[in-house]
């Protein structure tokens, strides 16, 4: 059992996920780096959460697999004994930026089962594991668990060359509703997270058109923003700074979001 908080971050090898997984080391926690595929910058990520006072373990699971989500618990628990937080990040773009009246099928479904089926089962699993640490009032100084979902400002932006993916992250923001209200009576508080665009390299193959957005002011803050950013706003939940807040959407879009006239 792990005297330290015990956080799985799903996608965790790079940009937003290792930018989450690098500042909750910094608070001490025991990380989850979870991977799809790239073995290489999971473990980069594992030396930098190390480096940064921080432990963990590698663990490669695809999320849109049931037997994978099984496997990715078992071995959190196998290593650690318990999960104090999940943070849903993983996340794929389109195979092609698509008109929406062209769209195919098979890319809709392959986005839409890691980005939005894999988060929603992984978080039913999770969350039964959760609830029996409360029930058996096993807990550490990190307090009750607590479960964070990283979203999109394309939860509420019309893309039109990129619906599946729209699509998807709208649905983490109900997704966030609803386990929020059903595991309030177990003291586990759920958020949603919402970057808005941020260098990564899901965003490099459209670096010229945000540079331009950024320059026209399409948003207050005129930088891109950066995985940190997200994870220091995962960390601060990770501290317990919101307790008496569950289902809220935490913005870190440079103000994307707000309406100006």
């Amino acid at each position: 059992m792990s005297n330290r908080p015990v956080s799985l971050v799903t996608g965790a090898g790079r940009g937003i996920g290792r930018g989450i997984a690098v500042e909750l080391a910094k608070l001490g926690h025991a990380l989850i780096i979870n991977y799809a595929g790239n073995a290489d910058a999971a473990e980069e990520c594992l030396r930098q959460v190390r480096a940064e006072g921080g432990d963990g373990i590698t663990v490669r699971a695809d999320v849109s697999s049931t037997a994978d989500r099984e496997h990715l618990l078992q071995a959190t628990l196998a290593a650690f004994g318990r999960i104090d937080l999940l943070v849903n990040n993983a996340g794929v773009a389109p195979d092609v930026r698509a008109d929406l009246l062209e769209a195919g099928e098979d890319s809709f479904d392959r986005l839409v089962n890691i980005n939005l089926k894999g988060p929603y089962f992984l978080t039913q699993r999770i969350a039964r594991q959760m609830i029996s640490q409360v029930q058996r009032g096993d807990r550490n100084d990190f307090g009750l668990p607590r479960i964070v979902t990283i979203s999109s400002v394309s939860a509420y932006t019309a893309s039109v060359n990129r619906g599946d993916y729209c699509v998807a992250k709208a649905g983490l923001a109900m997704m966030t509703k609803l386990f929020a209200t059903r595991l309030a009576e177990f003291g586990i508080n759920v958020y949603e997270v919402r970057p808005g665009v941020i260098a990564t390299d899901m965003t490099e193959g459209v670096k010229e058109k945000y540079d331009r957005l950024i320059e026209q002011g399409a948003w207050p803050i005129r930088r891109w923003g950066v995985p940190s950013d997200i994870g220091r706003a995962v960390a601060s939940i990770a501290r317990g700074d919101f307790p008496y807040s569950t289902g809220e959407v935490i913005n870190v879009d440079g103000g994307f979001h707000l309406r100006t006239l």
